[in-house]
Order: C-alpha cells, then sequence, then structure tokens
C-alpha cells in the first residue's frame, strides 16, 4: 500500500455501499483500505450491481465526505469539501479526476462533484446543495441524512452508531 493510500486508510471513519435488491436497500461495510484509493473504492463498488447501481459512502477523519456511484462503467462522484483536496490524497485525487483546480488556502469549504448524484434515487441536486450547506453537521450526520432521505437511514445508523430516528 502506498504511503498516500495509508494516509487515506488511517483517515478513514468508515466507508459503506449502498444498492437495492428488487428494490429493498442494501448496505454493507467497505474495507478501510479499499476506501482509502479512488479506483480501488469504484472497482469495489461495482461487485454490488444492484438495481441502478451502487453508492459509495466514505467519511474521512470526521471532516468531509465522498459519494462515488457507480454503474456499468460510468463512475460519479461527489465531494462535501473540495479544501479536502489540499490535505487529503484522496480528495485531491476526486479533484483531479473532475479536472477541477486544487483550491488554496483562502476558499471556503464547498462541495465539488455531481450534486444530482442521487437525483433518481429522490434526493435532487438543489436539495443536496442545501443539505451540504448545514456547516454545523459533521461528516456521518450529513450522510446519515442523505441516507435518511433516499430510504436506507435505519440501515446506515445502525451500521455507522448514528443516534437518530431515521426511517
Amino acid at each position: 500500500m502506498s504511503q498516500e493510500n495509508e494516509a487515506n486508510a488511517e483517515g478513514v471513519d468508515f466507508a459503506l455501499v449502498a444498492y437495492r435488491e428488487e428494490g429493498v436497500w442494501q448496505v454493507e461495510e467497505v474495507d478501510d483500505e479499499l476506501a482509502a484509493d479512488l479506483d480501488d473504492f469504484a472497482f469495489e463498488l461495482r461487485r454490488y450491481p444492484g438495481d441502478g447501481g451502487s453508492l459509495g459512502l466514505v467519511s474521512i477523519d470526521e471532516d468531509f465526505f465522498l459519494l462515488v456511484r457507480v454503474l456499468g462503467a460510468q463512475t460519479r462522484m461527489l465531494l462535501s469539501d473540495v479544501t479536502a483536496a489540499t490535505d487529503w490524497p484522496i480528495a485531491r485525487s476526486v479533484v483531479d479526476r473532475l479536472e477541477l483546480p486544487l483550491p488554496d488556502d483562502e476558499e471556503d469549504p464547498e462541495p465539488a462533484g455531481d450534486l444530482g448524484i442521487v437525483a433518481d434515487l429522490g434526493l435532487g441536486a438543489m436539495d443536496m446543495g442545501a443539505l451540504l450547506d448545514d456547516v454545523e453537521l459533521y461528516p456521518d450526520e450529513m450522510l446519515s441524512d442523505i441516507a435518511a432521505k433516499l430510504g436506507f437511514g435505519r440501515l446506515y445508523d445502525e451500521l455507522v452508531g448514528v443516534a437518530t430516528t431515521a426511517p
């Protein structure tokens, strides 16, 4: 494992894959080491082809999160905070893949990537953007809200240990 991947793996709070089989949500943990590299993570997610592909959720260092959705050869990404790319190789690889410039130290945290990543599953780009504007929430709490809106909140909360009343 490279030093960059090792640093990423040490920072991973948790990594999950969510997918629907015959309309029923399934949520499973993914090894932190697989979530430490964008290509490895996308490859792992393809093992869960579910209805509409699979969605990877990664929380890193209680600071930011990454959503990766794979469907066939297509890979879509959403990084909750583009400024994380200055400190975390996994965030930098997302910014590189999206062909965005690296943020400078003066930039405010803002999302990068596809805000409509799960629009077809019930959470549109505007709602996602509004959720990401709540800077008071930790990544696991934001992901809990996303999971609840998509319909797998209880499964997410059970795996991650978030104390909410999500459906």
